[in-house]
């Protein structure tokens, strides 16, 4: 009954992309890719948050809706196209061909999420993104915790202390605009001076409120972005370079507007017209935009720049200023805690109340923060993994062999406007 449903259904997903029905003639990447896209597209159209962007054919999203395939029907045409592609491994465009399946294997676990079926954390990452996080104790963050308390020595709770000294370098709320554009400014004129991109880019700041995210970067297609700052919180004086490089430039605006430059519309990929959120492609972006801030800021470049422009724009003090940044090194090194929050609150092990009691502990949240937390693990699980493992992955990657400004800069456009997994970056 299956076998007979997946031809059916095949056979009807094959027509509606233009093609004939199944026959004995193999098909193509090209048409494979295809009916991927209808896949993903379809899939959107059950779960709104799956298609992050999608650039390519009005006519292929008016397919994905007219066929109303509900999840059964596209696991039994995502297992069929898998098997398609395997018997093309050995072809040319095997990397084309391995991301596609990846892309697959991560769209039936996105299926399996949907139907309450939810696999163990590290299996369900690895599914997604092609990759699954270290697992630290508790141990490893306290040593980080004993340098912090070092650093902000009080009577008072860690996580208070460390909050109410970082209450100090809040941008005021009628400066966040002029601070957040001067941010991005700079992000922008240091990456054109390294990477060329479409003529005609450009991006639209929104300031919105009541999300699980801090910042977003909505992709428009034809090389443009609404990029949407949440007002919910303070904005913490370096969180407007954070979000002006992670965000746009050399992130995430950067990396859209290359794919579809160089892959969708040079190679004429159609695979790379949709962006799924829950897919590998999604390691690389998240990675690539935390390190693409300190590759356009190195070293001591962030710090001259927030403290000698953003800090008196803002009309703050800067008199504590080295204290703050080492303190923000330090909190760095907490950042795998949010992970192992997320990997024990997802897997049953821990309540939403003790997870919000890790972070304060572990990742010294606020209360307030750490709820919002939580929201971001029910909303996106394993996501989290993307932004540190993928950081970490993307620098290992771009500075091997101890390479120089000019090579980093080149190794990381590469990662951007290539098909690229997590299993490419530990090569």
């Amino acid at each position: 009954m299956k076998h007979a449903l997946a031809i059916s259904v095949l056979a009807l997903l094959t027509t509606a992309c233009g093609g004939s029905a199944p026959s004995q003639q193999s098909p193509t990447v090209d048409e494979l890719a295809e009916q991927y896209v209808v896949l993903e597209l379809a899939m959107g159209e059950i779960d709104e948050s799956h298609v992050d962007a999608y650039s390519g054919p009005e006519s292929l999203r008016d397919r994905a809706r007219d066929e109303t395939l509900s999840l059964d029907d596209i696991g039994i045409l995502a297992t069929s196209l898998t098997g398609q592609l395997e018997k093309l491994l050995e072809d040319d465009d095997q990397g084309r061909v391995k991301g596609l399946i990846d892309r697959l294997r991560a769209l039936q676990m996105r299926i399996r999420i949907n139907k309450g079926e939810y696999a163990p954390f590290d299996e369900e990452a690895q599914a997604l993104f092609g990759a699954s996080a270290p697992d630290y104790d508790a141990d490893h963050f306290q040593a980080i915790l004993d340098e912090i308390d070092t650093l902000l020595p009080g009577d008072e709770p860690l996580s208070a202390r460390v909050n109410a000294f970082r209450e100090r370098f809040e941008v005021p709320a009628d400066k966040v605009d002029n601070v957040f554009v001067a941010a991005m400014d700079a992000c922008r004129e240091r990456t054109l001076a390294r990477i060329e991109l479409p003529a005609d880019e450009s991006f639209t700041i929104e300031y919105v409120s009541d999300k699980p995210w801090s910042g977003y970067n909505w992709y428009k297609g034809d090389a443009h972005s609404l990029i949407q700052v949440n007002t919910d919180f303070p904005m913490p004086i370096s969180r407007a370079v954070d979000l002006g490089c992670h965000e746009g430039y050399p992130g995430h605006h950067t990396f859209n507007a290359l794919l579809e430059e160089k892959l969708l519309k040079a190679n004429g990929w159609i695979e790379f017209s949709i962006y799924p959120l829950f897919s590998p492609q999604s390691l690389i972006a998240e990675g690539s935009g935390n390190y693409g801030i300190e590759l356009a800021f190195p070293d001591d470049e962030r710090i001259a720049f927030e403290r000698d422009v953003l800090f008196p724009m803002a009309g703050l003090d800067a008199s504590e200023a080295d204290r703050y940044y080492a303190l923000l090194d330090l909190l760095s090194g907490l950042s795998y805690a949010g992970n192992e929050a997320a990997r024990d609150y997802l897997n049953g092990d821990i309540t939403r109340e003790e997870a919000v009691d890790f972070l304060v502990t572990y990742a010294l949240s606020d209360r307030e923060r750490a709820a919002q937390r939580i929201r971001f693990f029910d909303a996106y699980r394993s996501y989290v993994i993307n932004y540190n493992l993928g950081k970490d992955l993307v620098a290992a990657h771009v500075e091997r062999g101890d390479a120089d400004i000019a090579t980093r800069w080149q190794r990381f456009t590469e990662i951007l406007s290539m098909p690229v997994s997590a299993s490419d970056l530990k090569r």
